[in-house]
């Protein structure tokens, strides 16, 4: 592949809803430009973007896939990415660097959930958009009522360029309205016919849409459009290319993937008014000194790491060394190149706004900045989604435990948007993704991809025990003898509840009862029985402790010993200064649209929630309210589901309170059941 300059590079990434053929519209693509010889085909397990193990045996996308290719002198980036939100943090890395986008739509069922969740991202973005109103063949498809769909939901002027020759089982082609021709199709060949009789007036109608906004979009176009009504195809041409780079218009094409129907005059659309990168974003700068953005990092078998980046400042010639401004340290480039799928070419220079690939740099990941030691610079990382859904997981056996680590570490470097956690208090490993398909894909590549199998377990809640009263002149004595030395160690202290820090200790020790250095040794064995508590096992905690009495023996006493009555002494008193289990009470914010309000707010009371407030948030409405994390595991599960996926929330530690007492017996017969079994 050659290298291209800035001005004739298209930087696209594909995105909509699940199942509108994202995948299936990246292979027609890629075959009709002449970069592939056999149309792949996701049903089949054999396209080119969808190459992981587990794209294939699931057929959806699970991870975005850089597809370079060449058409009419252009290089175009083509990203395909997911349409599952659980892997939306794919689609957010992309749009981060992405020119333009092209959104895919299901011609049955029009303007989706994700089309309206990522519009409302590119909105953000001022990113330039397109529209392909997909599957015309199936029963059904309607492409009115699909363009109507996204007329009522989505921003823009929403403008047809093709339209579609029949629907379901009839459809055979589309009308270009800028040529005014129509195409029949065969095996993906377009041949010019005439344009049906019936359709005239229809053909009529939008072709007077099209023009009307090709004329907004320049206003040297728009004086000539008033003047004479009419525009001629480089005009319109024109005319649409100011619009989209804007931000004002977004083309809609007709088409089928399967049957490759269409696909072929959306590439056309991209080359002839898409934005090239300098043209897309002021941020992409040819006069500044390198500087590039890692936007996904990746794992192969054979080459190891591998990152993908876009230019956006200077060019770039991939050799020697790099610096990484994020990680602030150098990197070795050992080979360079672009992709097709996961078929690498290798490639050695970069203009400004191209994306490519760099293997093997061991501190590169995603959203680091790559630049000149130099000139350091770095540049806007990307904003992934938080990640609410919560499981834990065991390794299976001994060998598995031993490669966990290292290929739950791989794993993080490759998927921003995972958290991992090792609980202190469960001990549990505690993965946390963007929902369940998210984290069922990764238990299901530490198998495939490194060979460890773990288990799913029941996410332990990090109870706390407490007091709530107090216990005086409670005595821990360790006496014992056999033969030779013995052990002594014998103390009074008074142990109450302390809201304000964790452990206090405090010693009130007249006449040396107690010698002064036998008092650290009883602090030190109050904090080691802390750690687990009377009623369930869980760490103790908010607990003041006042040494004032005791007495020891000149030559059985030791540091040992008055540990050991230290955790009697306070066994004793927890016993007698009324213990209680504490939860963990979490901080929520949840957004939403407004109908939904009232479903949420019912939800959260039934999760022994409590409403703190809401407030507008842009087009959501921001609910804040306060609720056990037990009752948190499953609601990202749930909100999804209370919201038709609209819903989304974070959560962040508050404080402990004091678990209900039904409740409370409930995990205290549950932990006495497991330590018995």
């Amino acid at each position: 592949m050659k290298v291209y300059p800035s001005e004739k590079i298209r930087n696209v990434v594909i995105v909509g809803h699940q199942g509108t053929g994202k995948t299936s519209v990246a292979e027609c693509m890629i075959y009709n430009t002449g970069s592939l010889s056999r149309l792949g085909k996701v049903d089949e397990g054999n396209s080119v973007s969808d190459y992981l193990p587990e794209e294939a045996k699931k057929k959806i996308s699970i991870s975005t896939t850089l597809l370079a290719f060449e058409h009419k002198d252009h290089k175009i980036n083509l990203l395909d990415t997911p349409g599952f939100m659980d892997f939306y943090g794919e689609v957010k890395g992309s749009l981060r660097i992405a020119d333009s986008l092209l959104m895919a739509v299901d011609a049955v069922s029009g303007a989706q959930v994700s089309t309206e969740l990522i519009w409302e991202e590119a909105d953000k973005r001022k990113t330039s958009r397109f529209v392909l109103i997909n599957k015309m063949d199936r029963e059904n498809a309607d492409f009115d009522k699909a363009l109507d769909s996204l007329k009522n939901v989505l921003s823009m002027d929403i403008v047809p360029v093709t339209i579609p020759i029949g629907a379901g089982e009839s459809f055979s082609g589309v009308v270009d309205l800028i040529e005014m021709k129509a195409y029949a199709y065969e095996n993906g060949k377009a041949k010019e016919i005439a344009i049906p009789d019936d359709m005239e007036d229809t053909v009529d109608s939008y072709r007077e849409m099209l023009v009307e906004a090709a004329a907004a979009g320049d206003d040297e176009i728009m004086e000539k459009y008033l003047d004479t009504l009419e525009l001629n195809d480089a005009e319109i041409i024109k005319g649409l290319k100011g619009g989209v780079k804007k931000g004002e218009v977004a083309p809609v094409f007709a088409g089928c993937a399967f049957a490759n129907i269409g696909i072929d005059k959306v590439v056309d659309a991209i080359c002839a008014y898409g934005p090239s990168p300098v043209e897309a974003s002021e941020e992409v700068d040819p006069e500044a000194p390198f500087a590039a953005l890692i936007f996904k990092t990746m794992t192969d078998p054979y080459v190891g790491k591998i990152s993908l980046f876009k230019v956006m400042q200077g060019n770039f010639k991939a050799e020697g060394v790099v610096y990484n401004s994020t990680k602030e340290a150098d990197e070795k480039i050992s080979s360079s190149g672009t992709m097709l799928g996961k078929t690498q070419v290798a490639l050695n220079e970069f203009k400004t706004g191209d994306i490519g690939m760099l293997a093997k740099m061991p501190h590169a990941g995603s959203g680091d900045t790559l630049c000149t030691k130099g000139h350091p610079v770095t540049l806007t990382g990307i904003d992934y989604p938080v990640a609410t859904l919560t499981i834990a997981i065991a390794p299976k056996s001994k060998a598995d435990e031993d490669k966990l680590g290292n290929a739950l570490a791989r794993l993080l470097e490759e998927d921003p948007t995972l958290k991992l956690e090792k609980s202190k208090e469960t001990k549990q490993t505690l993965l946390t993704g963007l929902g369940e398909a998210h984290v069922d894909i990764v238990v299901d590549r530490l198998a495939k991809k490194f060979g460890v199998d773990v288990e799913k377990e029941e996410v332990r809640v990090p109870y706390r025990e407490t007091i709530k009263g107090a216990a005086r002149d409670i005595q821990g004595r360790h006496k014992k003898q056999s033969g030779g030395h013995g052990q002594f160690g014998d103390i009074i202290v008074d142990m109450e509840y302390n809201p304000d820090s964790d452990f206090e200790f405090t010693e009130t020790i007249f006449g040396g009862s107690v010698p002064k250095n036998y008092i650290p040794a009883v602090e030190k064995g109050f904090r080691e029985a802390m750690v687990e508590g009377i009623l369930a096992g869980y760490p103790v905690t908010n607990i003041k402790v006042n040494l004032k009495d005791g007495s020891y023996h000149p030559v059985d006493s030791s540091e040992m010993a008055f540990k050991i009555a230290a955790s009697l002494a306070f066994k004793k008193g927890c016993e007698v200064a009324k213990p209680i289990l504490l939860e963990p009470i979490m901080n929520v914010e949840v957004l939403v649209p407004d109908q939904f309000m009232g479903d949420i707010m019912g939800d959260m009371n039934s999760r022994r929630g409590r409403i703190l407030g809401m407030e507008k948030s842009g087009n959501l409405q921001s609910i804040k309210a306060q609720a056990p994390l037990s009752e948190m595991y499953s609601y990202a599960i749930d909100l999804r589901s209370m919201t038709q996926g609209r819903g989304s929330f974070t959560m962040e530690f508050n404080s402990y309170e004091e678990l209900p007492q039904n409740l409370a017996d409930k995990v205290v017969a549950a932990a006495k059941a497991a330590k018995e079994a």
